[in-house]
């Protein structure tokens, strides 16, 4: 015996039904990410854009590699001070295939490394295609460097102890070029990013000391998002 027309249209009207309730919820939910993301820019008195196709391209190691370089959304632009001096930030959501995987927040250091180390979190099925070279544990997390003498050096006990802090909602930290970054929930909250810039600037004072001349610039050029322009 057949199944009836109409338990098949049953079930394409309550498939379809609940397919546009969450779309209304990710609309919704992303919506007050916005809001929530603009208010907090405001009153840091940051730069706010909402789509940068630029900005991920910038980096190549880590959620980058993982993931792809995707989109920014709701990009935030400025700078903040650590023990060492102020220092330049940002902190975006990281779209991909149209869906926000990570909000990515970044540090910039005065100098550039000359070895790429990602910090992953050991539940993380954090394998893909090429992968740096294991290094092994670094605290909690396990380290995948570009070149291993190179990142021996800079692997010390200060840095694993900064590392430590930054907590296990973040997959990856990683040290790439001249910045700091990290990869955090999707749902993270303004409070939560703030106590991980607090963190990533102290790791970038492991790594990158203020020795330089004080009238140097900290931060380098500031990237402008780039909100309906191609890269």
């Amino acid at each position: 015996m057949g199944i009836p027309a109409w338990v098949w249209f049953t079930v394409a009207a309550v498939a379809g039904v609940a397919g546009f309730a969450l779309l209304a919820t990710d609309r919704a939910q992303r919506t007050a990410r916005n809001r929530e993301r603009r208010r907090w820019a405001a009153l840091r008195g940051w730069q706010f854009e909402e789509t940068d196709h630029v900005l991920p391209t910038r980096w190549e190691s880590g959620a980058i590699a993982y993931y792809g370089a995707g989109v920014a959304k709701d990009v935030v632009a400025g700078s903040t001070f650590t023990a060492d001096g102020r220092r330049q930030v940002y902190v975006l959501d990281h779209e991909t295939s149209g869906k926000v995987n990570s909000v990515l927040v970044g540090v910039r250091c005065r100098r550039a490394l000359s070895v790429v180390i990602e910090l992953w979190l050991p539940s993380v099925p954090f394998q893909r295609d090429q992968m740096p070279d294991l290094l092994g544990p670094v605290g909690s997390r396990y380290a995948f460097v570009s070149e291993l003498p190179a990142a021996r050096k800079l692997i010390t006990p200060d840095l694993v102890d900064a590392a430590e802090e930054i907590g296990g909602d973040v997959t990856v930290v990683w040290l790439e070029d001249d910045w700091v970054l990290a990869a955090a929930p999707p749902n993270s909250t303004p409070a939560r990013l703030e106590r991980l810039l607090r963190d990533l600037g102290e790791l970038a004072d492991v790594i990158d000391p203020f020795e330089a001349d004080p009238e140097a610039d900290a931060g380098g050029e500031v990237h402008r998002p780039q909100f309906g322009r191609k890269p």
